[in-house]
């Protein structure tokens, strides 16, 4: 069973410029996360495997530039904050400095499940122009392409 998020009630959908600053600042959050895994992996794991001077030598041959064990990880990372904080907490921190909760229709937390089809969903939505994130100025609900397909919506929280 999901747990009822607090404070409960019936919260306003969010707009597209608070949607906005709070993704930038999660952006800012996650760039941070991942540049610091990415040199924890390529200074630290990569140089303790292969030694200064070979690491030296790949990176000079961009072989470090396509890294599938460096992207997934960080893929994972990244789900790993987000997915955590959406289904968990309701907010990323991002959201929380602009009073933002995502929840589903009953105002609970989202499942894990959800988090991920927000996660591989938005995206695409930003691919296609932001296209899936402007959608909210049409959608009766002020809905999102990954609000959509995860069933869950992002409310404005009132002031404490």
């Amino acid at each position: 069973m999901r747990r009822q998020l607090q404070p409960e009630g019936y919260f306003p959908a969010a707009g597209l410029i608070r949607r906005l600053a709070a993704m930038f600042y999660d952006f800012l959050l996650c760039l941070a996360l991942v540049m610091v895994l990415t040199l924890l992996y390529q200074q630290g794991l990569l140089r303790l495997i292969h030694g200064p001077e070979q690491l030296l030598a790949l990176s000079e041959a961009g072989a470090l530039d396509r890294d599938p064990w460096l992207a997934s990880m960080l893929l994972l990372s990244l789900f790993g904050y987000l997915g955590w904080m959406w289904a968990f907490k309701g907010q990323t921190l991002g959201m929380q400095a602009w009073r933002l909760r995502l929840e589903d229709e009953q105002g609970r937390a989202i499942t894990l499940n959800q988090a991920l089809i927000r996660f591989l969903v938005a995206p695409l939505g930003l691919l296609c122009g932001g296209l899936g994130m402007l959608w909210i100025l049409w959608d009766p609900y002020s809905r999102s392409w990954q609000d959509i397909a995860s069933g869950s919506r992002i409310v404005r929280l009132p002031k404490p």
